[in-house]
């Protein structure tokens, strides 16, 4: 299957060039690399004049084209016509040998998937259970295996706010577990979300489909939002075996203040996305939840290394809640 890879990137030169080293190893390499590159010096087109790199082509986008959502869009429409698959990874991640050989097989296996993403394996430590196993409150069992559960869903677990649906679902009250509860078992798991720094879509599904510039600039949930709407029509799924690195380079991201608001106010744009007249008892616990983690972040101030960075992050969380009162986001 031809297919294009298209990264956007911010300010990056050095975690791009890491990247690209390791899409070179690929068992199957892309036939068209898109870099579109949102950056406000040219580091990045400098870099890559000093690294040649097979099929590869460069746009610089003006302001009007700046964002991840937009980048993408452009990038969507500078993509060759004869590309069947079209991927997309965040700068800032570094593939294992197999990875676009796993994507393009899960294409192969579910000949009706719109969608399928990679899996990321360097973030969470998973152990295989013995069956039968019975969880911990601390930890999170799913499909043979089990990890340690973060201290945000313990202590939602206390509260009766634990999500109730499987690992890549929203439920009702959004607040979902992501991706990243799907064990590295190898197999292949359908989901309604992907992670749209490690994700793939058939070029056909870009007919009527786009992403939202409501997401602008750093554009976080815009992959929930995407793929919320996607998975209506068709099927998504995540191959686990075809896994890479996610590094998180702190570069080009927004102040935590400003990350603290998009949390809130995006997080209520894809629940309404998914849910457009959610139930009483979901608004009250969407409400409860974004509550209960704001609380926690702001004890962050007292317990955490970074304690100024989580105390700016809360104040947004909290600002941002407040302003859903009278100014909710336009779906």
């Amino acid at each position: 299957m031809r297919f294009t890879l298209i990264i956007c990137t911010y300010m990056r030169p050095k975690p791009l060039l890491q990247l690209l080293e390791s899409v070179k190893t690929q068992t199957v390499y892309p036939n068209e690399i898109l870099i579109v590159d949102g950056s406000l010096n040219n580091q990045t087109a400098v870099m890559l004049e000093s690294n040649l790199f097979q099929n590869l082509k460069y746009f610089m986008v003006e302001k009007a084209d700046r964002g991840l959502t937009k980048q993408r869009n452009f990038g969507i429409s500078k993509a060759t016509s004869d590309s069947e698959i079209i991927c997309f990874l965040d700068d800032d991640t570094i593939l294992d040998a197999r990875y676009f050989e796993e994507i393009l097989k899960t294409y192969e296996t579910h000949p009706k998937a719109l969608g399928v993403g990679g899996y990321i394996s360097n973030e969470v430590q998973w152990q295989q259970a013995t069956s039968g196993y019975n969880a911990t409150a601390n930890e999170f069992v799913y499909d043979g295996w089990k990890r340690k559960d973060g201290s945000r869903f313990v202590l939602r677990k206390k509260f009766w706010l634990d999500a109730d649906a499987k690992p890549g679902f929203l439920p009702e009250f959004s607040h979902g577990r992501s991706i990243s509860f799907l064990p590295p078992s190898g197999k292949i798991y359908e989901v309604e979300q992907l992670m749209g720094g490690v994700s793939s879509f058939r070029r056909s599904v870009f007919k009527d489909f786009s992403f939202s510039v409501y997401f602008d600039g750093y554009g976080l949930y815009e992959d929930a939002d995407f793929t919320l709407r996607l998975s209506k029509t068709g099927k998504l799924y995540v191959n686990t075996a075809a896994q890479l690195g996610h590094y998180h380079d702190s570069s080009g991201r927004p102040d935590k203040y400003q990350y603290g608001k998009m949390v809130v106010r995006n997080g209520w744009y894809i629940w309404r996305v998914k849910y457009p007249n959610p139930s009483i008892k979901a608004r009250m616990k969407w409400h409860a939840v974004t509550l209960l983690l704001t609380g926690i972040r702001f004890s962050n101030t007292f317990t955490a290394a970074k304690k100024k960075e989580a105390l700016t992050e809360s104040l947004g969380r909290t600002s941002a809640w407040f302003s859903l009162f009278f100014n909710k986001p336009k779906i």
